[in-house]
């Protein structure tokens, strides 16, 4: 009795392209992004990063990409969790600009972008690109990424319902309650998962939207406009 059986293609074209290390993937990152032209859809954290220790310039670089991604594409919309909303300075105006739009759920299950529909990055870890990265252009995989995207966008929420009522924009609202506590710059860059550096960032940007340059004063003026 003859056994029926699948015949596999050892020839075909291999699912996805992996790409290793740090540098690599940045690179491939830059030119896919560079040849998007009508749609970008992405599923990030960016305040992941820095528990993986991987460096500011880095971050700063992918920020960079993004931003002239989002000027240029037509249609850019990014998924971030809650906690990179609150870590991710560029989220907030990224959603008013034209073309491009956030959104936030509870937490993001994994990391990807998928450009024009036709392409697709995946982190081999799942959670940053950084650590290397899987090119994916098989049609039926870009597709099923693409309508995950799309469910999960619709049960997504927009980001200016985590801002306060005529309060500080919501990555400064982790900041001034560690100003109020009266935390040490290193103990709230740890709690908040911030570089010592970019706390320090925050705390200025806070001071100046409180017109002040004392930490004490600005504590004062956050309570008396009532934001704490």
């Amino acid at each position: 009795m003859n056994e029926s059986r699948f015949d596999i293609d050892q020839q075909a074209r291999p699912p996805a392209q992996r790409v290793r290390g740090g540098r690599e993937a940045g690179e491939v990152m830059a030119r896919l992004l560079a040849g998007t032209r009508r749609e970008l859809l992405s599923l990030d954290d960016p305040s992941g990063g820095l528990e993986q220790q991987i460096s500011e310039r880095l971050l700063a670089r992918a920020a960079s990409l993004v931003r002239t991604a989002v000027d240029r594409v037509p249609t850019v919309r990014q998924l971030a969790s809650r906690r990179g909303l609150v870590n991710d300075t560029e989220l907030g105006t990224f959603a008013r600009k034209s073309g491009g739009h956030a959104r936030v759920m509870s937490e993001i299950p994994f990391r990807m972008a998928v450009m024009d529909r036709t392409v697709a990055i995946l982190p081999t870890d799942l959670d940053a690109f950084f650590n290397g990265l899987l090119i994916i252009r098989d049609p039926v995989v870009v597709r099923a990424l693409v309508r995950a995207h799309r469910s999960w966008w619709k049960t997504s929420e927009d980001p200016a319902a985590h801002e306060r009522a005529d309060g500080p924009p919501a990555h400064l609202v982790p900041v001034l309650d560690c100003l109020l506590a009266g935390l040490t710059d290193d103990v709230a860059s740890a709690r908040l998962s911030l570089s010592p550096r970019t706390y320090s960032r925050r705390v200025n940007e806070l001071l100046t939207l409180l017109q002040t340059n004392s930490r004490f004063r600005a504590g004062a003026e956050a309570i008396r406009r009532g934001w704490a």
